[in-house]
């Protein structure tokens, strides 16, 4: 597969589904390469199940040898059980981008929403309905894992593609259009 642009790895950690996303980006055109799950049986040791995301995630910076990682945060949720396994699912998918040695960049589920909707508190249906718009896409994947997967990768891709991001500290305004006479509509 030829590559002309950065892939980004965007993962939603979980400890039975773990949602997972390979994007290219040329410039500001994004090329979906994968969107798909890790499902993993309830019935399995949950350290196995770790070791099974490991191996996934090093599966998938084999195959597509992205440029960059970025992982959803857990959420802080009343159940610590909860926390504490999606905190281990998390921590093993950094863990095998850092064997490869990849940049990581961690987003909180707060951040992605309001990167893809504009709405920080926008349900799953909402940022899959604005990914299928921005990217041209039909067909639903099995679980909203792997849409938000892809909203975490395409917020990476935001994130460093950001007018502010190349711009560095801006005085306001009229400081913004001087330094970005492109994004002048006229």
């Amino acid at each position: 597969m030829q590559r002309s642009g950065k892939i980004i790895l965007g993962i939603d950690p979980g400890t039975l589904i773990m949602g997972y996303s390979v994007i290219e980006c040329t410039g500001n055109k994004v090329h979906l390469h994968e969107m798909r799950s890790l499902k993993l049986n309830s019935r399995i040791e949950g350290y196995e199940r770790l070791h099974l995301i490991y191996q996934k995630v090093t599966e998938i910076i084999k195959e597509f040898k992205p440029h960059e990682f970025a992982i959803e945060a857990p959420f802080f949720g009343k159940n610590v059980q909860s926390m504490l396994k999606l905190g281990r699912a998390q921590g093993v998918a950094i863990a095998a981008a850092m064997q490869s040695h990849l940049p990581i960049t961690e987003y909180s589920p707060r951040k992605v929403k309001q990167a893809i909707t504009g709405n920080g508190n926008a349900a799953k249906e909402q940022v899959w309905a604005m990914l299928q718009q921005i990217l041209s896409l039909k067909e639903m994947p099995d679980y909203y894992d792997a849409t938000d997967a892809l909203a975490v990768a395409m917020c990476h891709h935001y994130q460093i593609h950001a007018p502010v991001h190349k711009s560095g500290t801006l005085k306001g305004w009229d400081d913004f259009l001087k330094k970005n006479p492109s994004r002048i509509i006229k």
